[in-house]
């Protein structure tokens, strides 16, 4: 994003144009490394957000309510001590530096002061400070020159500005001349990065897109320096990825550059929301099928422990059988096996201390107990089996949500599940019942569940004659076609088949099979974990994913 002096002398115009006069009514510090302060101004109250974390690094407009922490942060109650009430001056930039400067006159009940807010966008080394006649009072982060040796950020410490990058000032028209002249490089964007002061490499494009011949050290200082902007944010699958000052193709055009801001950083929160609640979701349905396939993995072996039960058995009717030829003392036999078709004999190892009749009956005892091992290994195995599939189909479901609702409905089904805690609020009010994913083809309304509880309501609430849909042989949401009695074009029916592929853990795998036939034929069986069902008298369509159908 281009956070550079170019932007952030045109942002600091439009802030003074709006904040000055203004008074600051509170200031609070939502988060460790962002402040909000709520304005009073002839044009109404204006929240500004002031963030310095590496990633969104930015002052704007905002709107939003961030919760605050129940007690302020030291910085922020120094804040509150010295600008509670003050007025705005002006906001500027110094030079040609990536710092915005706010200008306060501050009240006592005894005298006056004029304080600077000093908010310096560095990337990593964004910092917010508070300053009086050019002495540090305070700062979010502090520093020594021991940890940085540029400058020391401490209170009571002289305030000096960040070190100038060795860089061509572009407010120097003669620097300017001789950095410019010919020859040119062929790669000039590049060029005028590295070598001119305050310019991100998109602003550096933007300004060489522009260049129609002439004078170019002139044009450079001239658009540097123009006060002309028509901001905009470029979008990036349906996801803010850009904003800028003047408008570029493709760009969503905003009033304003706090204005785009705003909406840029808006966009990036909900993705880091969303991606933080899908990771959350990812880690505790995996550690539940990891538990799973743990539990499914003793159950298999002692399955395989079991596997020599017959043998037991038979051995122990052949002693049986051949007791009057065996005597106590022997340490093993060869007994002829008439269990086998073609008459061979069979090597019993016995136990010398015991009877041969007490070999034979240890040999059924450990035959009873295998089966009786099985027998209880059977419903074990079922049931695990059914848990492992139930989380890969959470799973298929988390990975195929766009959607923060998606999500939501995901989570609330974890909860339920016990896979997640479930808030406390959440157990005394009812959950929110998310609507169905819906789409529109021809007349036909389509709509597919968000997760497995929906799934089994989308069955419930459909007619009998509506269409169902689900990938065959993979976890997919369950997908109907409302018919209202009318039969269904092929077109729809291959939409819809579209849909069921996308929302599978198929959907990067080509073409895929997805069964369908009338709901009327979907059964649910009794005690079946969410989402599972039966389904016979089916017809199957082929189909890639439909990656493009615009939800509803």
């Amino acid at each position: 994003m281009p956070q550079d002096t170019f932007t952030i002398r045109l942002l600091a115009k439009e802030l003074s144009s709006s904040l000055r006069g203004g008074r600051i009514n509170r200031i609070n510090q939502p988060g460790k490394e962002e402040l909000s302060l709520l304005i009073y101004t002839q044009k109404g109250t204006l929240k500004l957000t002031i963030n310095a974390n590496a990633a969104d690094c930015g002052v704007y407009f905002t709107t939003d309510n961030p919760p605050n922490p129940l007690t302020a942060p030291n910085f922020c109650m120094l804040l509150r001590k010295y600008f509670q009430g003050a007025e705005i001056l002006s906001v500027e930039t110094p030079g040609f530096e990536r710092i915005l400067i706010f200008r306060f006159v501050c009240f006592s009940d005894f005298s006056t002061a004029e304080r600077e807010l000093r908010v310096e966008i560095m990337g990593k080394y964004s910092n917010i400070l508070l300053t009086e006649k050019g002495v540090i009072l305070g700062a979010l982060k502090t520093t020594t020159i021991d940890e940085n040796c540029r400058r020391a950020i401490l209170p009571g410490a002289p305030y000096l500005p960040p070190v100038p990058q060795d860089k061509t000032d572009p407010s120097d028209l003669p620097a300017l001349y001789a950095l410019l002249s010919p020859p040119l490089p062929e790669d000039l964007p590049r060029f005028l990065f590295q070598h001119v002061a305050g310019l991100a490499p998109c602003t550096a494009e933007q300004i060489v897109s522009g260049y129609r011949g002439g004078d170019l050290a002139e044009y450079v200082h001239d658009t540097i320096f123009s006060d002309e902007i028509a901001p905009c944010v470029v979008e990036k699958n349906g996801v803010p990825a850009d904003f800028f000052a003047r408008y570029v193709e493709g760009g969503i055009p905003f009033e304003s550059i706090s204005a785009a801001e705003q909406y840029f950083y808006a966009g990036r929160r909900r993705k880091k929301g969303f991606d933080e609640l899908q990771r959350r979701l990812t880690s505790a349905v995996s550690s539940a099928k990891k538990k799973q396939e743990k539990r499914l993995s003793q159950i298999l072996e002692k399955r395989r422990q079991c596997e020599g039960m017959e043998e037991d058995r038979i051995k122990g009717e052949l002693l049986t059988a051949n007791l009057y030829r065996l005597k106590q003392g022997m340490h093993s036999c060869e007994l002829e096996n008439y269990y086998d078709e073609k008459g061979g004999a069979v090597k019993i190892v016995l136990d010398e201390r015991l009877s041969p009749a007490d070999n034979a009956q240890a040999y059924f005892k450990r035959y009873r107990k295998q089966k009786r091992t099985l027998e209880a290994l059977a419903p074990q195995e079922t049931e695990v089996k059914a848990e492992l599939d139930y989380s890969l189909s959470l799973l298929a479901a988390i990975s195929s949500a766009d959607r923060m609702d998606d999500l939501r409905c995901l989570e609330e089904e974890l909860q339920l599940a016990g896979l997640l805690k479930q808030p406390e609020k959440r157990r005394k009010q009812a959950a929110p019942e998310y609507p169905f994913r819906r789409f529109e083809k021809d007349g036909f309304e389509i709509l597919a569940g968000r997760n497995n509880l929906q799934n089994d309501r989308l069955i419930r609430s459909s007619a009998p004659d509506d269409i169902w849909l689900h990938a065959q042989k993979y976890h997919s949401s369950h997908v109907v076609i409302r018919t209202n009695g009318r039969a269904v074009p092929e077109e729809v029916l291959l939409f819809a088949a579209g849909i069921c592929a996308r929302y599978s853990d198929a959907k990067q795998g080509g073409r895929i099979p997805v069964d369908y036939c009338p709901v009327r034929q979907v059964k649910k069986p009794p005690k079946a974990r969410a989402g599972f069902v039966v389904y016979h008298d089916y017809k199957t369509i082929l189909t890639e994913p439909d990656m493009d159908a615009k939800e509803l």
